[in-house]
């Protein structure tokens, strides 16, 4: 249990973290900052707060740099911060948070798919937790659409205790609901091309932790190579000067929100767990985001619930919850072999796995020849 625990707390305090980010992100572009301006400077807030702890905590354990290593560092910063990030505040933009969380709540599906592949997961069609799996990866796709292309009636009304300066930021800047509107329908498709470079960004992350064991290091490299990366877009998409300005203070405070949280930190706690717990492990903690992003939306920012936004959600939630439940099933499985020292049962019906190390301080598993052994 206290090998579980402090996972489960670093996951809850990261989505935390990812919800205020959301709030502020928003209010921020309500004030007219670009979603590109604002990345840029995400990321570099973010490589000055981290660099130090990179520097000074691991400087006497970090492994060896390789080109192999480095090459998987630049691909995370591409999927994992780059283009995760400029499309998911792009989308953003362009949508609502409550929105934007739920379509992220697709990020385990589409992490299973890309998984699948590479060895990480099996699919498993003629056992329970296989089959759980892949429904569930089916109803968190369908929840995706009904919540993308259909509204119905509102739900739940604007909340009494709406944040004021929320309405100011939105009625200072003429041109927010204009694009809001007419952009509506490509909000959600950004967020889920997001949400799909996340997930590439967990099985790049998995794969580089079997080997370099320094999550502020490579956070740090991830952070200052996608600085320049989301400088020269931000650079492109915005020549105006006069548009890079942090000013309103709720642009300063947002840009170093999150890159000290939503980057810095949360990059290091995710990469963190991901060696002990694997990637899909880290995916399914977003539905926490999805509901308190949702009361505070509801509560601050005034944003009306409808009938396909609950309905997508609920959806995306149960979907991402069987294919939680048939890894969980799966693992117990491994395990208890394991500890018995059986050999893995065969199914023809199955895709061959291999799977990462977990390396939670109890238990290591991998195949040797057609046995599975545990130490």
């Amino acid at each position: 249990m206290e090998g579980d625990f402090l996972p489960f707390l670093t996951m809850v305090i990261v989505q935390v973290g990812y919800a205020g980010m959301n709030i502020l992100s928003k209010l921020a572009m309500d004030s007219g900052m670009n979603p590109f301006v604002h990345v840029a400077y995400r990321q570099i807030f973010a490589t000055v707060v981290i660099a130090p702890f990179a520097y000074f905590l691991e400087r006497k354990t970090r492994p060896k740099m390789t080109r192999v290593i480095f090459f998987q560092i630049f691909l995370s910063s591409i999927f994992g911060a780059t283009m995760n990030q400029v499309l998911y505040f792009v989308g953003l933009h362009n949508s609502t948070p409550t929105i934007a969380c739920a379509l992220s709540n697709l990020l385990p599906a589409l992490t299973f798919i890309l998984a699948v592949p590479f060895r990480l997961e099996s699919v498993g069609m003629r056992r329970k937790e296989g089959q759980a799996k892949v429904v569930g990866t089916v109803v968190c796709v369908g929840g995706a659409m009904l919540l993308s292309f259909y509204h119905g009636r509102s739900v739940i009304g604007g909340s009494s205790i709406h944040w004021k300066y929320a309405d100011d930021m939105g009625n200072g800047n003429s041109t927010t609901s204009q694009t809001h509107g007419n952009n509506f329908m490509s909000g959600p498709f950004l967020i889920i091309a997001s949400t799909m470079a996340w997930a590439i960004w967990f099985i790049i992350q998995a794969r580089m932790g079997e080997s370099y064991s320094a999550p502020y290091t490579s956070s740090a490299l991830i952070c200052l190579m996608s600085s320049v990366e989301c400088g020269i877009i931000g650079f492109i998409a915005e020549h105006n000067l006069s548009a890079w300005s942090l000013s309103p203070t709720i642009r300063v405070v947002s840009s170093l929100y999150a890159g000290a949280i939503g980057s810095a930190l949360a990059f290091c706690l995710m990469s963190w767990c991901i060696q002990r717990k694997g990637p899909l492990y880290v995916s399914v903690f977003s539905p926490l985001l999805l509901v308190i992003v949702a009361v505070l939306s509801w509560a601050l920012l005034e944003e009306k619930l409808y009938v396909g936004t609950v309905g997508g959600s609920a959806l995306i939630v149960l979907g991402l919850y069987a294919v939680l439940w048939g890894k969980n099933r799966e693992s117990n499985a491994m395990s208890n072999a394991g500890d018995e020292g059986e050999e893995k049962p065969e199914d023809k019906g199955d895709v061959e796995m291999q799977f990462p190390k977990l390396s939670n301080g109890n238990f290591q598993m991998k195949i040797q020849g057609n046995k599975w052994v545990g130490n």
